[in-house]
């Protein structure tokens, strides 16, 4: 396979790897705008610490009650942190779990595994997923045809197993955006037609796919469950934000009902069965024409925050429907931003928006279940410069029949009823860090202070309690209940809330409990007006971002945090993993998505990698003497950003999104043939990797 210059990879100086078109359409292009949180809140070189690093947190055992298939949510209790050893044993040549040669950076046109591994495409772009839908054909698309269709770029991805089977699972998929370039050929940017808008309509969403364990990998199968949710599916809007004049408008008067969701970007399984799907880059999809008088202050502070603007969107959708045009109907945007949750069991339920959750650019939500049953949820606002949040319950999970997903099965009514509201009753916080580390050691450069590693602690600020029948309270002085669930970013900058480096997937060890954050990146960390280093995100111009630690109280308001990774180059003095030997890991830049295995290893995809290579998946060693060891399990094609990683013992899966998306190319010039080859059309898929006779990295 011939190696394409890497040059070409590369457009953003002194950014990621992720191509102007790819951030164009997925986020309107906020790395090239001024960040939206314009908040003076502190940062650590500012505060004296006012929380002490605590010894230890509440310890217990751990108690599973449901966990999905390859899914890294468990119900866990709180655990202790690792002591220190008091003796620097030999690293272990191979970490269960990690016992794989890692593959080397690169710049192929395929997804590149180790050796001894086989991989197979799941599902694509265009696949029937509905009975009656036509095979793809790039040239006779159609939106009837794409309702029925796998959609375009696959992000987050959940596998769920079904009752009774053992090779029977519900592949449950977001379709964040839509690329037209690389959908549809002549596409005129300017002009785009009525027919490419209906398509885009039904190509972006969430797939429900019932998929078939093979010899060969996973198959597709036209199962009963099998379900398309695009951007106009009737949803219910539940919490403080319901019902309220923020979210009214003519075509739903009651403010409870929503067209859609679009910007799915990561997720979560939960153990009751659902799927949870992150509403991150909303505001791209909404527009104004050229010249529209600006809005009121009030509105225009609320659209400035969120990152809208009244001015033509990319993809031009107020032209063909008003409920885009901010002129035409202002409150539509109000709308999004939200957690969905899914029922997959059931293809004919409403998906639910969580406002009690709150209202920002949710990266996704992943569960949590203390020992008494209590859900947390945790998610990111993926911005630079913006926070990170949980929410805790006030109500308990019902366990229910079929309700695990680690035997499989299908959620009880009674039991769904029930734990499909768990997420409208509780409190959500925001989170607000500190360190002791002296000011001086922390100086943007990312030079490890003189206790030896960036370390501190952390406290939950209570934002919004919402109580039965989304009645709320605001815990912030001077913003009301419903305006901290509508404009949750306004209420968490006067909470004093700390700016953080593009918070994505939050996820819990299902073996430790702990708590691990993926911060991509943020180059405009230390600029003029920017907030400077932190302990946290101690890098100015930080291209190849890091990964928190959190040993969490949970169901509590305290916390303590490391930096496991600062990503990056291993040769560079900037860069560290957890302590071990820089030079025996895999470079790693930009983590974006996060799972575990069964052994407590994290996994980690990427998203933009600023080193010159493919994105791809890597495995790290969390505990003992391979702590911070980071190994390369696979990298993705050409253009291609790495997303949604399932890791089971026996399975590996990712999305590949936007493989070929260059700023030189289209869909008429293509950069990428992959999957197909030949003369084929790059399309976005779900891959899966495996081992004939063996488990993954053992």
């Amino acid at each position: 396979m011939a190696l394409v210059p890497l040059n070409l990879l590369v457009t953003h100086e002194g950014r990621s790897s992720r191509q102007r078109i790819t951030c164009r359409y997925k986020c309107g292009q906020a790395c090239f705008h001024p960040a939206p949180n314009t908040s003076d809140n502190e940062y650590f070189g500012d505060i004296v610490a006012a929380l002490t690093r605590r010894s230890a947190l509440k310890a217990a055992g751990v108690a599973v009650l449901a966990v999905g298939a390859g899914s890294a949510l468990a119900a866990c209790s709180t655990a202790a942190p690792q002591a220190t050893p008091t003796s620097s044993p030999e690293p272990v040549p191979n970490p269960p779990g990690m016992n794989f040669t890692a593959i080397a950076p690169n710049s192929e046109d395929v997804v590149v595994i180790p050796d001894g591994y086989r991989q197979g495409v799941v599902i694509s772009w265009g696949d029937p997923v509905l009975p009656g839908a036509p095979a793809f054909d790039v040239n006779a698309q159609t939106a009837d045809a794409q309702r029925g269709q796998f959609g375009f770029n696959n992000d987050f991805a959940g596998l769920l197993a079904i009752e009774g089977s053992t090779n029977r699972f519900l592949l449950v998929t977001n379709h964040e955006y839509v690329t037209p370039q690389f959908m549809f050929t002549g596409y005129d940017a300017a002009a785009p037609t009525r027919a490419q808008f209906d398509i885009e309509i039904a190509a972006i969403g969430l797939s429900v796919v019932e998929v078939e364990r093979t010899p060969d990998g996973l198959r597709p199968v036209l199962g009963r469950y099998n379900r398309r949710i695009t951007a106009d599916t009737p949803m219910m809007l539940t919490g403080p934000a319901a019902g309220t004049d923020f979210v009214k408008t003519a075509a739903d008067p009651t403010g409870r009902t929503v067209a859609g969701t679009f910007a799915n970007c990561a997720g979560g399984v939960t153990p009751w069965g659902t799927v949870l799907s992150g509403e991150e880059n909303f505001h791209t999809y909404f527009g104004a024409t050229e010249g529209t008088p600006a809005p009121s202050p009030v509105v225009s502070d609320q659209f400035k925050r969120y990152g809208v603007k009244p001015a033509p969107s990319e993809l031009l959708w107020e032209s063909f429907d008003p409920r885009f045009d901010l002129t035409a109907t202002p409150n539509e945007v109000n709308r999004f931003g939200y957690i969905v949750e899914v029922n997959p069991w059931d293809p004919a339920s409403a998906p639910v928006k969580h406002s009690a959750l709150g209202r920002f650019k949710h990266e996704g939500a992943t569960i949590h279940v203390t020992d008494d049953g209590t859900v947390v949820a945790y998610t990111g606002d993926d911005e630079r410069f913006d926070y990170m949040y949980k929410f805790v319950s006030s109500k308990k999970v019902m366990p229910g029949a079929g309700a695990s997903g680690a035997t499989g099965g299908i959620p009880d009514a009674a039991s769904m009823a029930h734990n499909m509201t768990i997420l409208d009753e509780g409190t959500l916080y925001v989170a607000k860090l500190s360190s002791d580390i002296p000011a001086g050691e922390i100086d943007g450069s990312g030079t490890l202070p003189a206790s030896g590693s960036f370390a501190g602690a952390g406290t939950w600020i209570p934002l919004l309690r919402t109580g039965p029948d989304g009645r709320g309270e605001s815990l912030i002085p001077g913003v009301t209940a419903q305006e901290a669930a509508v404009f949750t970013r306004f209420a968490a900058d006067k909470a004093g809330a700390t700016k953080m480096d593009r918070p994505e997937d939050f996820e819990a060890n299902p073996k430790t409990g702990k708590v691990y954050v993926a911060l991509t990146n943020n180059d405009e960390r230390g600029v003029p007006g920017e907030a400077g280093p932190d302990a946290a995100n101690p890098r100015n111009d930080n291209k190849s971002g890091q990964v928190l630690e959190i040993t969490d109280d949970h169901a509590g308001t305290t916390f303590t945090w490391d930096l496991l990774l600062v990503c990056g180059d291993p040769a560079a003095a900037d860069t560290y993993y957890g302590g071990f030997d820089k030079t025996k890991v895999s470079p790693i830049s930009c983590p974006d998505n996060l799972a575990f295995d069964s052994h407590g290893n994290l996994w980690i995809s990427t998203d933009g990698n600023a080193l010159d290579s493919n994105d791809g998946l890597f495995a790290v060693a969390l505990e003992g003497p391979n702590r911070g060891e980071t190994r390369q399990f696979l990298t993705v094609p050409l253009g291609a950003e790495t997303c949604g990683p399932v890791i089971t013992d026996d399975l590996v899966t990712v999305c590949v999104q936007h493989p070929g998306e260059n700023d030189d190319n289209s869909i008429d010039n293509p950069l990428s043939r992959w999957p197909e080859g030949n003369n084929g059309t790059a399309r976005p898929s779900v891959v899966a990797v495996w081992r004939d006779g063996g488990n993954i990295g053992v």
